[in-house]
C-alpha cells in the first residue's frame, strides 16, 4: 500500500507541472517540439496498454454486480465504462472546438465604452472544465486498481507528462490570462482533488466509470494536439514516447 506522503508528493509534482511549464521555453515553436510529442505518445501508451485493460477489468465486474432494471441499463450496462470513455472524448472535443472558435471572434464594444473580450467566458468554461479534469485526475491516484509505488509513480508520470501537452495548448488559446490564473486554479485542482480522494471513498462502479472517461478525455487532448497540419508534429517522437512507455509498462 502507498503511503500518504507519497502520494502527496506526486500530487505536489503533478501541480508544480502546471506552475512551471512556461519556462520550458524550449517547447515553444513551430515545427512542434519533438518532447511535446514524445510526452503525448507516454500519455497515449498508458491509456491503451494499462488503463483500457483496467476498464476491461472493470467492467466485467459491473456485468456481474449490476442486475439491469430498465431499457436503457438493459441497453448500455455491458459496455457502459466504454461508453463513459465516449462520453470524455467526446466532452473535450466539444470544448476545443468552443476555444477554437473564440480565438476567431474579434472584441466586442459594450455601450459604457468598455471592451468585452470574445473569449472570457470561454477561457471559465474551458478552464472550468480542465480544473475538475485535473481534480479527477488527483482523486484517482488514491483508487487505482493496482496499489504500490510502482503503480503510483507510472500513473504520475504518465499524468506529469500529460499535463505538460495540456498546459501548452491551454497557454497557446488563453495565453496571458492562463499565466495570471488558469495554471493556478489547475495546479490547486490536483491537490484538492487528492485531498478528496483522502477523505472520501466512493463506490467502485462510480470510480470505474470516472477512471473511463478520463481515458476518453486523455486520448482526445493528446490527439487534438498532435494532429492539426499547423503543429508540424513530430511523428517519430510520439512513436518513441509510445514504444518507450508500453516497454516500461510491460516490464514493470
Amino acid at each position: 500500500m502507498v503511503s500518504i506522503v507519497g502520494v502527496v508528493l506526486v500530487a505536489s509534482g503533478l501541480a508544480a507541472v502546471h506552475i512551471g511549464a512556461r519556462r520550458l521555453r524550449f517547447l515553444q515553436g513551430v515545427p512542434r517540439s519533438g518532447w511535446l510529442s514524445l510526452c503525448g505518445g507516454v500519455s497515449v501508451a498508458y491509456v491503451f496498454v494499462h488503463l483500457l485493460p483496467e476498464i476491461t477489468d472493470h467492467q466485467s465486474r459491473v456485468v456481474e454486480a449490476v442486475e439491469p432494471t430498465n431499457i436503457v441499463l438493459e441497453a448500455t450496462h455491458e459496455r457502459s465504462l466504454f461508453i463513459a470513455a465516449l462520453v470524455g472524448f467526446t466532452l473535450f472535443y466539444g470544448l476545443e472546438q468552443i476555444a477554437r472558435r473564440s480565438r476567431r471572434e474579434p472584441d466586442r464594444r459594450a455601450t459604457d465604452g468598455t471592451t468585452i473580450h470574445s473569449g472570457a467566458s470561454v477561457f471559465w468554461i474551458h478552464i472550468g472544465s480542465f480544473t475538475a479534469y485535473n481534480a479527477l485526475i488527483g482523486y484517482l491516484l488514491l483508487h487505482q486498481e493496482e496499489t504500490g509505488l510502482s503503480s503510483l509513480l507510472l500513473y504520475g508520470t504518465a499524468m506529469g507528462l500529460h499535463f505538460v501537452v495540456n498546459d501548452y495548448g491551454l497557454r497557446e488559446h488563453h495565453r496571458e490570462v492562463y499565466d495570471r490564473v488558469g495554471r493556478w486554479l489547475l495546479a490547486g485542482a490536483i491537490l484538492v482533488g487528492t485531498l478528496i480522494g483522502l477523505l472520501v471513498g466512493l463506490p467502485e462502479i462510480l470510480i470505474s466509470l470516472l477512471l473511463a472517461f478520463l481515458s476518453g478525455g486523455i486520448i482526445l487532448n493528446v490527439i487534438k494536439e498532435e494532429l492539426p497540419r499547423d503543429r508540424e508534429s513530430r511523428f517519430w517522437a510520439f512513436v518513441a514516447g509510445i514504444m518507450g512507455y508500453t516497454g516500461i509498462l510491460l516490464l514493470v
